[in-house]
């Protein structure tokens, strides 16, 4: 005689545990590593535009991404934080366009970039980038804020 399987009565099966939630550091927090990213980004997106010698998309992408990925992941789900990411993005393309400015100066002048930093210092710098400013710098200055609004708000769902 053989024996069928019998399967075990519902009663039997305790349901899983469910997940913890992910602790984030809030919102302080979130913005606080959303500026360190976006300093950091200026300075790399100054040195990358300087080493090219140009502007590329790809950089103030990057950029967006960088400071709106760290808003997200230490802040949280907080409404704020895709908003305050995008405005420290456009920060950060522009002190990057400005740094990079800073270092086109010094090497045209053969003087060391803390003395161009702070000759004319940034306002100098900024104005310099107001005469010069085209379509494509606010193009880029767009496209970060764009990028770290949405990254942030990916991150944090």
């Amino acid at each position: 005689m053989s024996q069928q399987f019998q399967p075990p009565a519902p009663d039997s099966y305790t349901a899983a545990p469910a997940p913890a939630p992910a602790r984030r550091g809030g919102v302080g927090l979130g913005i606080l590593a959303a500026v360190v990213a976006a300093l950091v980004a200026a300075g790399a997106y100054g040195g990358i535009m300087n080493a090219i010698d140009r502007q590329v998309g790809y950089a103030a992408f990057g950029v967006g991404l960088l400071v709106g990925l760290a808003a997200g992941k230490v802040g949280g789900r907080n409404p704020a934080l895709p908003v305050v990411s995008a405005i420290l993005s456009i920060g950060a393309v522009y002190l990057g366009q400005l740094f990079f400015i800073a270092l086109a100066l010094a090497d045209y002048a053969h003087i060391g970039l803390s003395d161009v930093l702070s000759d004319p210092g940034i306002g100098g710098l900024n104005d310099i980038w107001k005469e010069s400013a085209e379509a494509m710098d606010y193009l880029f200055l767009g496209i970060g804020g764009f990028v770290a609004f949405g990254a942030a708000k990916k991150v944090s769902d």
